[in-house]
């Protein structure tokens, strides 16, 4: 699903809000942050410096003892290294994630992702899937009761996102069908970060930014009361200055080097032929 505008959308709103860190590429900003039991890191999908945070990420938490999984979007639910030494090879890590082409995996790039998943691995820290099966959205879309896992103001920002992510192109009975398997792609990741908790340790949830913002993602689909952190990561020029209004969405806001320009809805509609 090519939401890639409306989270670029959802994201240029934080920014104008929220106050960034620029978290040097080895070093992730997590002062603040921790301790969590759950810590939802989002990304932009083309942004390698971003994929770098995240394995740096992963090796502070696992050096300080710190992190007990790491829950990736990228995965099916189901999907997981437990059990696999940590020298595994990257053929079977690879395997037991299913991370191959034609399968869930086959749109994520393993040698985008493959070194934040490896640096667990060889932590000894399991990584988890956390989408939602393709097996199961067919009946996601026709689940109604979705509709009401979310306040009617959540609801409609979600059906806008997603007319919006596809560039206006989407027949309108199919927004609210799409809108459910958004909505049940953050109620799994959702279960299995909070399947994975343990005292005293924190699970590492990596997706993308619209995923994991607190007004509308994961957090939504969390109980009343779950402690978490959220970090939205950003490509942009510059950070914005600092307002409370940030927290309604993230916790924090780390900046990497802005990408090229890229024209979503002319890809879309080439792909689509409109």
């Amino acid at each position: 699903m090519n939401c890639q505008r409306a989270v670029m959308a959802w994201v240029g709103a934080v920014a104008l809000l929220a106050g960034c860190a620029a978290a040097p590429s080895a070093t992730p900003e997590l002062q603040g942050l921790l301790p969590t039991p759950l810590l939802l890191l989002g990304e932009q999908h083309d942004a390698p410096e971003q994929q770098a945070l995240q394995r740096a990420t992963v090796r502070q938490l696992a050096q300080q003892g710190q992190l007990v999984a790491v829950v990736l979007e990228m995965v099916e639910q189901g999907r997981q290294t437990t059990g696999l030494p940590s020298e595994a090879s990257e053929a079977k890590v690879r395997e037991a994630l299913d991370w191959r082409e034609a399968s869930n995996s086959g749109a994520w790039d393993w040698a985008v992702y493959g070194p934040v998943v490896m640096a667990a691995v060889r932590a000894g820290v399991p990584v988890l899937g956390g989408n939602l099966p393709r097996a199961q959205m067919r009946a996601a879309m026709a689940d109604v009761a979705l509709d009401a896992s979310v306040p009617p103001d959540t609801l409609q920002r979600q059906r806008d996102a997603i007319r919006d992510g596809h560039c206006g192109l989407l027949p309108e009975t199919q927004i609210a069908p799409m809108t459910r398997i958004q909505l049940a792609r953050d109620r799994a990741m959702a279960q299995t970060a909070t399947g994975a908790m343990r005292p005293g340790l924190t699970v590492l949830l990596i997706a993308g930014n619209g995923h994991v913002q607190r007004d509308i993602g994961v957090p939504r689909h969390l109980d009343p009361g779950q402690s978490h952190r959220v970090v939205l990561s950003v490509a942009r020029a510059e950070a914005a200055s600092s307002d409370p209004e940030m927290r309604l969405t993230a916790d924090r806001l780390w900046v990497t080097p802005p990408r090229p320009p890229k024209d979503h809805c002319a890809d879309l509609k080439k792909q689509t032929g409109r």
